[in-house]
């Protein structure tokens, strides 16, 4: 390794295990000459060198399984191009199921895998024995096995990028500790070491358990809990296969990988255990901790009754080591909201080897691009807001997120852990009245109402659930009469100055140089024209507007303007959520309901559609937005939050004569997908452009300003559209849920986005993509002779439709 540190380089990269050496691997791959990768220690040392090896590749995010996929690509080289081994194998995995289920599970699991390209077969328990004939399978219900998976030595690995790095001009230190990061004006300038400072222009965190510390270094937060994760490695095991495929028996907590002919055994445990420190003590590299056989020993047990040779066999190493997690069980990548210039690349949730070609290549191209080559949202930094910053809020969150690691993954699961933290002033009002909470970003937020008598708690199936029907009458009341949603946990941005008309002008698709009181819908899109936010904007004076975005990206979307606004240019955005409160009145009868209470006129000639109001209702000051995302006449009224009270019970109190009901998110998402209204990070997102999203309404190609991705989609009304979102509905028996595969005369043609029941037309429905080189044109969708879903391995009939299924013409929102 090189001994004489720099004074300066272009990239310093923190941290030398797996993730670290594969962003510099691909770094220098794209033809960055001036990297450093420094290690405290040796490389590998960290939570790398004992980790377990077994590299699987589906997730429910189509992009983080095409990252996996590239990991396992690029194994399958990676010796043969460096010339060090890698210990890769493509062996396979099996999944075993003991309950109907988890079987559900994995038919679901199968289909996903069948929208993504990638094989997922479901086998019966005899066809797994055949496989690993070391197995108990009684009690089994299934298996699903994935061919392409395969495990690999995560050091020998690592070694071989950091040697493919080197051979690219990278330089390594090792025995490097990083003391402070020097920041200026809001951005990387230097690295403090034990040997030395390197003046640099990007610092990228690949710091693993060392990761949040590194980050405070420059005020940048973190969010992962080290833990401890246990397995141990057993003597040989008679007639054991070399290089059987791993197994994960998930209804057991356990999993196994075959290691020179004994087993690995593991698992993830429901109750598991924080590394709880200040900070991560000096001498830590290569460290494991004690055994702990007491809390291992349910999952032994299990283990035992799966392969019961392990009864017999005795256990060669015992490996007790730090792993880092998160809340929801995904990565950390991208660059820092906090600082410019300072990436992360952290928290993986113990399938960091599995992860860690993918994860390099891809914040590698963050770097050199400055943005992601494609949507990464699901492990975006971004997508942790201020209340992470909580340590206590990260331990619990995370320890929850650890326990579910191998638990059912139910739809609509909803998490327990630090909750209620951000509240609505509605939030004990709704309470009494039956209102079952879920979680977002922090915030409690209304899922759905139980009538009295009803216990307002979800049950968890594959099928329809049990607040189906509830969710229905607030369906209906929101189509026939009226409903109120709290919508509080909106983010809120206030935008004002000289220059804020001029700067939306170029971030945003729309023009929204238009009358004070107008309301406009945009995207904010990349350089390749894909949507990178999805917002309404209310301009309430001359050089002041109101964005208003999603509960979840308000990290997301701050920061994606923030760092598009000119220097010096003469503006402030100011995030106002938790000033104001929204109440959402939908429904044919929300004009009469509101108009006693309101000192303005609420006609549709003085309150058109798409438009804005600062007025009084009930006596509160009000920002009475005329918009919707259910499809009916209403408006959003956006309210100091102390005022929302007063304002609630006088709206319930004005509506009861014409039946007004709350309503939650579960019916909203209802009443969405009967108007086709999407939802970035499911149904549109950085990949997709406006007209593939069919958007092209609100994109404004001929303003005056040349906004950030107008050149991409210049070219790309030129060329036919690859890529379409259309809607599909169902029996309404039958649960969509998102992913489901598309077929079109027999051919996989795309998969769906999202899905849920319509029921005011009595179908459930999809949205989805359809993705084809032949062109995606009405003609050619209608020419089909017959539409297919794939749901749960199984295909039922799909009607398409190119329209929204309720009002396409968009009367009701505009009366």
């Amino acid at each position: 390794m090189t001994s004489n540190l720099p004074k300066e380089a272009h990239i310093v990269i923190i941290g030398g295990g797996i993730v670290g050496c594969s962003v510099a691997y691909h770094l220098a791959k794209l033809g960055q000459k001036d990297v450093v990768l420094l290690e405290r220690n040796k490389l590998t040392s960290g939570s790398t060198w004992h980790a377990a090896g077994a590299i699987g590749q589906l997730r429910s995010s189509s992009n983080i399984t095409r990252l996996l996929g590239y990991s396992v690509e690029l194994y399958d080289r990676l010796e043969a191009e460096t010339g060090q081994a890698t210990g890769w194998v493509k062996n396979g995995s099996l999944r075993l199921a003991r309950t109907k289920e988890r079987r559900a599970e994995f038919e679901r699991a199968a289909t996903t895998a069948r929208s993504f390209g990638l094989q997922f077969d479901i086998i019966t328990p005899a066809e797994a024995k055949e496989i690993v004939p070391q197995i108990d399978i009684t009690g089994l219900d299934c298996a699903g096995f994935v061919p392409s998976d395969g495990v690999g030595n995560p050091s020998d690995i690592t070694m071989a990028l950091a040697k493919g790095a080197r051979q690219g001009g990278v330089r390594i230190f090792e025995d490097v500790v990083v003391t402070a990061v020097e920041t200026d004006n809001g951005s990387v300038e230097a690295v403090v070491t034990n040997r030395g400072r390197i003046a640099c222009d990007i610092v990228v965190n690949c710091g693993g358990i060392w990761a949040p510390e590194l980050g405070r270094m420059a005020g940048v937060n973190v969010p992962l809990q080290p833990a401890y994760h246990q397995y141990f490695v057993t003597e040989q095991i008679e007639g054991l296969r070399r290089h059987m495929p791993t197994i994960r028996d998930t209804d057991y907590q356990t999993y196994f990988k075959e290691d020179v002919g004994g087993l690995q055994v593991g698992g993830y445990e429901f109750n598991p255990i924080p590394f709880d420190v200040p900070r991560i003590p000096d001498g830590h590299e290569f460290k494991l901790m004690e055994p702990d056989v007491d809390h291992f020993e349910p999952l032994l047990e299990n283990a035992m009754r799966l392969v019961p040779a392990l009864r017999n066999v005795g256990v060669k190493t015992w490996f007790n080591g730090i792993e880092s997690f998160t809340e929801d069980g995904m990565f950390i990548l991208g660059e820092a909201p906090e600082v410019r210039n300072y990436f992360v690349g952290a928290g993986f949730n113990a399938f960091g080897i599995a992860a860690g070609g993918g994860a390099g290549r891809a914040l590698a191209e963050w770097i050199v691009e400055g943005e992601p080559a494609f949507d990464m949202w699901a492990v975006d930094i971004r997508r942790f807001g201020k209340h992470h910053r909580s340590r206590r809020t990260v331990m619990a969150r995370s320890l929850e997120g650890q326990a579910a690691h191998y638990a059912m993954g139910w739809p609509h699961l909803e998490t327990n852990a630090a909750r209620p933290l951000r509240r609505s002033p509605l939030y004990d009002r709704l309470k009494g009245e039956g209102c079952s909470f879920g979680a977002k970003y922090g915030w409690e937020r209304p899922n759905w109402f139980a009538p009295a008598g009803v216990e307002p708690v979800d049950v968890y199936s594959f099928d329809h659930q049990n607040w189906r029907p509830y969710v229905a009458e607030e369906h209906h009341a929101a189509r026939n009469n009226a409903a109120i949603f709290d919508q509080t946990s909106f983010a809120k941005f206030i935008i004002e100055g000289p220059d804020a008309e001029a700067e939306l002008q170029r971030i945003c698709a729309n023009d929204v140089a238009k009358p004070v009181g107008s309301l406009i819908y945009t995207q904010m899109l990349n350089r390749r024209g894909g949507i990178e936010a999805d917002v309404t904007i209310s301009r309430l004076g001359e050089n002041r507007f109101y964005m208003v975005t999603g509960t979840g990206f308000a990290n997301h979307d701050a920061d994606h303007l923030l760092r598009h606004i000119t220097p010096g240019a003469r503006l402030s955005v100011q995030d106002v959520t938790s000033a104001y409160a929204c109440l959402s009145v939908m429904g044919p009868a929300a004009r009469n309901i509101l108009q006693p209470l309101a000192e303005a006129d609420l006609s549709n000639t003085a309150f058109p559609f798409a438009t804005c109001q600062q007025i009084f209702i009930a006596g509160a000051p009000v920002i009475a937005a005329r918009v919707t995302f259910v499809g009916e006449l209403g408006w959003e009224l956006h309210v100091p939050t102390e005022y929302a009270l007063t304002l609630y019970d006088a709206i319930k109190a004005a509506g009861a004569s014409y039946g007004i009901r709350d309503a939650g998110y579960r019916t909203i998402d209802s009443l969405r997908l009967e108007k086709t209204y999407r939802v970035w990070s499911a149904d549109i997102g950085p990949d997709y452009t406006p007209y593939e999203a069919g958007l092209g309404f609100a994109v404004r190609l001929k303003k005056a300003v040349d906004f950030i991705g107008r050149e991409a989609l210049l070219k790309a009304k030129e060329r036919p559209l690859t890529k379409r979102l259309v809607a599909f509905s169902v029996d309404p028996e039958i649960v969509l849920l998102g992913r489901e595969t598309i077929y079109r005369d027999g051919e996989r043609i795309g998969w769906l986005t999202s899905g849920g029941s319509g029921h005011t037309v009595g179908r459930s429905i999809g949205l989805g993509y359809l993705r084809s080189d032949k062109g995606l044109d009405d003609a050619i969708l209608k020419s089909a002779n017959n539409y297919e879903l794939e749901v749960r391995t199984r295909r039922v009939p799909a009607t398409l439709h190119l329209e929204p299924l309720y009002d396409a013409p968009g009367v009701k929102v505009r009366s």
